[in-house]
């Protein structure tokens, strides 16, 4: 099993659940630090119910989000300040606490940990991720929301999803 990432930036909903499904997704981990959204779907009372609906679990742990000094240091485009505040964010009880619990649905489940951004490079989801990765030997695998045509051919008989790539198995 994986540690999955995943972004909703750019996509709906269905294509979003859809990429969960193919990727054998079981529980969503939101680490927004403010679970709304203005995409249609996916704040945090519709998208717990979408995801209830095709029998997917969430949990939101906000002590995972990315405070708010580091999202506008981010939106800046000042890496290393984001990279500074976030490491300091770590590091308070409430985050430490919320990684344990991360790590406990991780080590039960497949989750894929979620937040806004498409580029997992852009987002603290994969230093979250990184963490929760050394802490139970699982790799870390980042989803990108597929297409219609490729949710289509991954339904098909024998695929698998790795990195958000089709490959045949036969």
């Amino acid at each position: 099993m994986f540690i999955s990432t995943i972004g909703y930036e750019g996509s709906d909903i269905d294509h979003f659940l859809a990429t969960l499904e193919v990727a054998g997704i079981d529980h969503l981990i939101d680490v927004r630090a403010v679970p709304v959204s203005r995409k249609k779907g996916f704040s945090k009372n519709r998208l717990a119910e979408a995801l209830r609906e095709v029998g997917i679990q969430y949990t939101h742990l906000q002590a995972l989000g990315d405070p708010k000094e580091g999202r506008e240091a981010m939106k800046r485009g000042d890496y290393s300040s984001f990279l500074e505040i976030f490491t300091r964010h770590l590091q308070r009880a409430e985050v430490i606490d919320a990684i344990e619990k991360a790590i406990e649905l991780a080590l039960q489940d497949n989750v894929a940990l979620m937040c806004y951004e498409r580029d997992p490079k852009e987002c603290h989801r994969t230093i979250v991720a990184q963490k929760m990765g050394i802490r139970t030997s699982k790799k870390i695998r980042s989803l990108g929301v597929l297409s219609s045509q490729a949710i289509k051919n991954m339904r098909l008989p024998d695929c698998e999803v790795t990195k958000t790539a089709v490959y045949a198995t036969a």
